[in-house]
């Protein structure tokens, strides 16, 4: 008898803290038709680079080998549609770059390709940075899972119209080549909101592709001859405060 009480003692505070009921922070913040807030983010910005013909035959080429961090600030608009689906708009602004370094190797093919030999070391023709500074307006769709005590992952898709107001190119200075400011970006990715006491955060991760190709030929140069199309893609790490 002595042991089932001894047993017991230690147990009912076990199964007394079990049934503690957890508090839900913000209780009603999912029940409104709309909500604001804002978002603080760090991206990084990078090309794929369609190579031409010229460069496969005379083995000139570019590829970006360097990943800049940059940053974005949104304003946050969400409406509700039903119980797990949200439709948001986030204007804002985003700021990066992008490195290009030009490579030239003797002899015909690029590297990856069934007539390059591996043997030959590229040599470093040029490097080039581009600046963004996009104006961008997304248009999004999130569903949220049910939500677990203070937690609710999610996931979102949609697009993000972007115009880069960097000015890339100067006829005065050595740029090899400029992009056309205006692209359409597909969007997929996944957060977690987290239900605090007098706010909501989240953490997400997106990956963007833009649609088109941003390459804008200028001149006859054998760095703009190496390129056949470029389209942007981006990394954003966002932080949102609603």
């Amino acid at each position: 008898m002595k042991k089932v009480l001894f047993i017991l003692f230690f147990l009912i505070p076990v199964v007394a803290s079990s049934q503690r009921i957890r508090v839900r922070n913000i209780p009603e913040h999912d029940h409104q038709a709309v909500h604001f807030g804002f978002t603080l983010g760090l991206n990084t910005m990078d090309f794929r680079i369609s190579s031409s013909e010229f460069a496969v035959s005379e083995g000139f080429y570019g590829e970006v080998s360097t990943l800049s961090p940059g940053f974005n600030i949104n304003i946050v608009s969400n409406f509700r549609l039903s119980n797990h689906f949200d439709f948001r708009i986030l204007p804002g602004v985003a700021f990066g770059q992008r490195r290009i370094d030009y490579y030239s190797i003797d002899g015909p093919g690029l590297p990856g390709s069934g007539d390059w030999d591996e043997r030959i070391e590229p040599r470093l023709a040029g490097s080039q940075e581009l600046e963004s500074s996009f104006l961008e307006l997304p248009f999004i769709i999130k569903y949220k899972s049910v939500r677990i005590h203070n937690y609710r992952p999610y996931l979102i898709g949609g697009v993000n119209l972007r115009y880069d107001l960097a000015r890339n190119y100067n006829e005065t200075d050595e740029i090899f080549l400029s992009l056309e400011p205006f692209d359409v970006y597909m969007e997929t990715g996944f957060g977690i909101d987290f239900y605090l006491p007098y706010f909501r955060f989240s953490t997400e991760l997106k990956y963007a592709v833009g649609f088109f190709d941003v390459f804008n030929r200028r001149g006859n140069s054998q760095f703009e001859n190496s390129i056949e199309r470029l389209r942007s893609n981006l990394f954003i790490l966002s932080f949102h405060f609603e």
